[in-house]
């Protein structure tokens, strides 16, 4: 998607992305899972950043995003900032704004904190004898 992180802390995630016709699905506009993509992109390095903290990793669990205008190109610039972090779990919401500063989705993400050496998704482990 070549997604420019602009600034990644614990506390708050900014990306930009410049849309160009790859992104667009066939009317022409933004397509919903660039929106999505992107929001679960910045969530989960917000997330990642705060769960290394205690020897972590994230995966998400739940990516709730919501179009709220569509757009066709330009530069859109997100920003994600945490709602509740946990010690099993975070969830983190963020907004897409387009150049004007209009907001076009809006999202919510559910991340699991995965304890140091756990298996992840598509991992083969292999069990002690």
């Amino acid at each position: 998607m070549n997604v420019r992180f602009v600034r990644a802390t614990i506390d708050e995630v900014t990306a930009e992305i410049e849309i160009g016709p790859q992104h667009h699905q066939g009317y022409g506009i933004v397509h919903g899972g660039v929106y999505s993509g992107l929001i679960e992109t910045i969530a989960s390095v917000g997330a990642a950043l705060w769960a290394r903290q205690a020897g972590q990793s994230v995966v998400g669990l739940e990516n709730h995003t919501s179009f709220l205008n569509a757009t066709r190109g330009g530069r859109l610039s997100a920003t994600a900032r945490p709602l509740m972090r946990g010690r099993r779990t975070q969830v983190w919401e963020a907004t897409v704004t387009d150049a004007t500063g209009r907001a076009v989705a809006s999202g919510q993400v559910r991340l699991l904190s995965l304890e140091a050496g756990a298996a992840l998704a598509g991992e083969t482990v292999k069990l002690k004898r």
